[in-house]
């Protein structure tokens, strides 16, 4: 068995959403230095305000300027930053509630850790370049001698959607099968693991077979050749987006497996991709290989006869 593999991986995208009357009116208020809270029909103030009354279900509409002074109400240390969080150097995440509030809202405080004490008095430290964003508030900080007042909101164009920046880190480790399997491909090779009771071959391979439930046993080395069994065409550009679409992405049924992998399907139009297709893989240079499927650039019809429905039929 080949020696386990582990890779750091980054999941990120933004994520999109438009804001609705409520928070809408929150962050436009935010923009322009103002802090609203929403008032329920039991006479609390929430801030950031909620859409909906939870006892009424009513849509919010009582909007109430609170701040940008508050009260330290709890709060914990970061002492190692990570990348993303507001600052990157040793800070506070606290809950503050407003003057005026009724219930505290979470923001990142900047003061030493020695200087931090629940109920002390602190106040909104605004961002420099605000765009109607919860990022418009940069911190708390301890409270001065002069208070701010809370701000009339000017009659800018509201604010309708926002974008989030979503990032997660982690360290993928491969399992032992999974990577004698990215080993393989390091060499131009394709395996997979057969069980010992039902005889099916998974590609990649799996620890244990899911219908039996027993460890897979045997490595078996695959053909390069294949049968799309299922395939999608992708005609909407998003972020990140390698190829310019429309372009196939495809289940290929390897010879010899008893599941599909998926990957690109190039070489032919997209609109003449078709189920039962007979394909080869396409192999990057050599100089470009790593321990990664990305070594298979794609696949590309042989010019075979399609294969007959029913030896990929289980498979769908």
């Amino acid at each position: 068995m080949s020696r386990t593999l582990s890779q750091p991986v980054t999941v990120a995208f933004d994520y999109t959403r438009s804001t609705g009357p409520v928070l809408g009116n929150f962050f436009s208020c935010l923009r322009d230095r103002v802090i609203v809270g929403g008032r329920t029909s039991s006479g609390a103030v929430l801030v950031p305000p909620l859409e909906y009354d939870p006892v009424t279900h009513q849509a919010t509409t009582d909007f109430v300027p609170v701040g940008p002074g508050g009260v330290l109400t709890s709060w914990t240390w970061v002492p190692e930053p990570v990348l993303g969080q507001p600052f990157d150097r040793p800070f506070a995440w606290a809950l503050v509630t407003f003057d005026g509030a009724d219930a505290p809202m979470l923001l990142a405080l900047d003061a030493d850790y020695g200087s931090i004490r629940t109920g002390m008095r602190v106040s909104v430290r605004w961002a420099d370049e605000r765009t109607g964003a919860i990022t418009d508030i940069a911190c708390v900080e301890a409270e001065v001698e002069v208070r701010e007042a809370p701000r009339p909101r000017s009659q800018s164009t509201p604010v309708t959607g926002i974008v989030t920046p979503v990032s997660l880190d982690y360290l993928y480790a491969a399992s032992p099968e999974e990577s004698a399997f990215f080993s393989a491909l390091a060499q131009g090779r394709i395996i997979g693991q057969r069980c010992p009771v039902c005889h099916h071959v998974y590609v990649p391979p799996r620890g244990a077979c899911p219908v039996d439930g027993v460890p897979t046993m045997d490595a078996v080395e695959l053909a390069h050749t294949g049968t799309v069994t299922t395939f999608c065409i992708v005609n909407v550009p998003f972020l990140g987006q390698k190829i310019a679409p429309p372009y196939v992405a495809a289940y290929v049924l390897l010879d010899g497996a008893d599941i599909a992998i998926q990957h690109l399907v190039q070489g032919i139009a997209a609109d003449e991709v078709r189920m039962g297709m007979r394909v080869e893989a396409v192999w990057r240079p050599r100089e470009e290989w790593g321990t990664t499927i990305e070594n298979i650039a794609h696949f590309r019809p042989t010019g075979e006869p399609d294969a007959d429905y029913e030896t990929y039929r289980r498979h769908l």
